[in-house]
């Protein structure tokens, strides 16, 4: 009797332990799909009522770095730009201090900034509490001015925020030059970034400066061209300026996307 006792409290303690791990579980998948609908209703939102448009260009710039005069590099820097009014997205948000629109994935919303990149982990667009958080720049970036310029976002699974910049990774993506492209828009400028890097990588925050030396970039450069999953031809020198894209892939890696500045428009 003694030795059933035993057993049937260890079926019951097994079973309060599996009952536990079902119902947190459960509290998660609830949470996220409401975080998820929240998140949905304000990308909605945005859609309906702050419409982006194709602008050409006024006064612009384009760079030229040596770069391999391909048919597609030609079919970029001939490329409209996007606009929106920023009047419009800061009586949304005070905070908003872009719009990015990243070729062949679901990425194409403002994007905001603040005094630290941890506020906007856990925060939606319209600042309320939401583990989806939202895309923003980071906070030691002055505008587009650095040589590193760093947008964060999550990696939603349902391809939300940053969760389609896995696309890249894909053959089906990679085969497409007209993918290769970011656009951005902000209050001063409108601007056009040529995808160099792709890549995985376990988590590390090696990419993650903004300000360098000459030799300092020329081997930054040469770091995350090298990690690159696919070789996009694409020559950076010393004068280029990069946009550094960066979301989690899984719970020990990260998702990067590097891009080099083509041209600018300036309002």
């Amino acid at each position: 009797r003694k030795k059933l006792n035993i057993k049937n409290l260890c079926l019951l303690i097994f079973f309060l332990v599996m009952l536990v791990v079902f119902l947190f579980s459960l509290i998660k998948i609830i949470l996220w799909v409401v975080d998820n609908n929240k998140t949905d209703k304000i990308i909605k939102e945005i859609k309906e009522n702050y419409s982006v448009t194709e602008v050409e260009a006024k006064n612009e710039t384009i760079l030229d770095n040596s770069e391999n005069k391909t048919n597609a590099y030609f079919k970029y820097i001939q490329m409209n730009y996007i606009d929106i009014d920023f009047n419009k997205l800061k009586r949304f948000n005070s905070d908003t201090v872009g719009f990015i629109k990243v070729m062949g994935t679901n990425i194409n919303y403002p994007f905001v900034q603040t005094i630290d990149n941890d506020y906007y982990l856990n925060r939606s667009y319209d600042k309320t509490y939401n583990n989806a958080g939202w895309i923003f720049l980071d906070y030691r970036n002055n505008e587009f001015n650095d040589k590193n310029t760093i947008i964060y976002g999550h990696g939603r699974i349902n391809g939300t925020m940053f969760g389609s910049l896995k696309d890249t990774l894909k053959s089906s993506w990679q085969n497409n030059k007209d993918n290769y492209i970011i656009k951005i828009s902000t209050e001063k400028e409108n601007s056009i970034w040529q995808i160099f890097s792709v890549y995985k990588i376990a988590t590390t925050s090696d990419y993650l400066q903004t300000s360098f030396s000459d030799n300092e970039f020329e081997s930054f450069i040469n770091l995350i061209k090298g990690r690159s999953s696919y070789n996009f031809e694409t020559n950076v020198t010393n004068e280029d300026k990069v946009l550094t894209l960066s979301t989690c892939y899984n719970d020990n890696d990260k998702m990067v996307v590097h891009a080099k500045l083509i041209k600018f428009d300036t309002k």
